[in-house]
C-alpha cells in the first residue's frame, strides 16, 4: 500500500514579508501641485483678458456672449452626458445647442447680465459657505482649512481662524455687493475691468494681508507659507 500523498506546505504567515504593512498611498508630488496652480492662474487670467476685451471692443459682443454662456452650457452637457442615460444625454444636448440658436442675438447684446448673475451669485455662495461655518456647532471655514494644512490648532490658533472666517465672510458679502452696484452706476467696460482684474486684487490684497498677520501673531508651523495656503486652497494640496 503506497504511503499517503505529502501536503504542500504553507508559507508561514510569521515571515517577516508575510508581516510587513500594505505601501501606503504617496503624497501628491509638489511639483505637480505647483504646475496646476500655474495652468489654473494662465486659464483664469486669459479668461479675463478675453472678457475684458469683449467689453471694450464692439465688435466683439459674439466673444462675450460666448464666454458667459458657452462654460455653463458645456457643464451643462457634461452634467447630462454624466448622469443620465445617452438618449436623454442626446436630447438635452440638442435642446441646449437650439435654445442658444435661437436666442443668439438676444445673448449678444444682453450677456452682460448673465455676467452679473454668475459674479454676485458665485461671490455670494462663497460668502455663505464662510457664514454658514460660523453658525453654533459648525467648525469656521478658516480653521478647517488650516487644520488640514497644519494638523490640530492651538486655542490661540483657533480664537484667529475664527476671526479671519468673520473678516472673509464679510469682504466677499461686500464684494457682492459692490459688484452690483459698479454694474448699476458705471460703465459696462468699467465694471468688467473691476470684475476681472480689481476683485482679483483684493483677494490678493486681504490673502496677504491675512498671510502675514499670521506671521506676527501666531507661532510658525513646518510645511507652512504662502505656497503651501495657495496649493492647498487651489489643488487640495498640503502639507501636516
Amino acid at each position: 500500500m503506497s504511503p499517503p500523498p505529502r501536503q504542500a506546505s504553507k508559507r508561514s504567515t510569521d515571515s517577516p514579508t508575510a508581516l510587513q504593512p500594505a505601501a501606503q498611498p504617496a503624497p501628491p508630488d509638489r511639483r505637480t501641485a505647483i504646475l496646476t496652480l500655474v495652468i489654473v492662474a494662465a486659464l483664469m487670467g486669459g479668461f479675463a483678458l478675453l472678457s475684458q476685451y469683449s467689453y471694450a471692443t464692439p465688435e466683439a459682443k459674439g466673444l462675450g456672449a460666448g464666454l458667459s454662456v458657452g462654460p455653463i452650457a458645456l457643464v451643462g452637457i457634461f452634467l447630462a452626458w454624466r448622469w443620465t442615460p445617452r438618449l436623454i444625454a442626446a436630447l438635452l444636448t440638442l435642446g441646449i445647442g437650439v435654445l442658444l440658436l435661437i436666442y443668439w442675438p438676444f445673448l449678444k447684446t444682453h450677456y452682460e447680465w448673465s455676467d452679473l448673475i454668475q459674479q454676485v451669485g458665485a461671490y455670494a455662495m462663497v460668502a455663505t459657505g464662510f457664514g454658514r461655518s460660523l453658525l453654533p456647532g459648525r467648525t469656521p471655514l478658516c480653521t478647517q482649512l488650516a487644520s488640514q494644512i497644519h494638523g490640530p490648532q492651538t486655542p490661540v490658533e483657533l480664537r484667529y481662524t475664527r476671526g479671519a472666517t468673520w473678516v472673509w465672510f464679510a469682504f466677499y458679502t461686500l464684494l457682492a455687493v459692490a459688484i452690483l452696484i459698479v454694474f448699476l452706476r458705471a460703465s459696462p467696460r468699467a465694471w468688467s475691468l473691476f470684475t476681472n482684474f480689481g476683485s482679483f486684487g483684493l483677494m490678493a490684497a486681504l490673502f496677504l494681508a491675512d498671510h502675514g498677520l499670521r506671521r506676527l501673531v501666531l507661532p510658525r508651523r513646518p510645511g507652512g507659507g504662502i505656497l503651501a495656503a495657495l496649493l492647498h486652497s487651489v489643488t487640495g494640496s498640503g502639507q501636516r
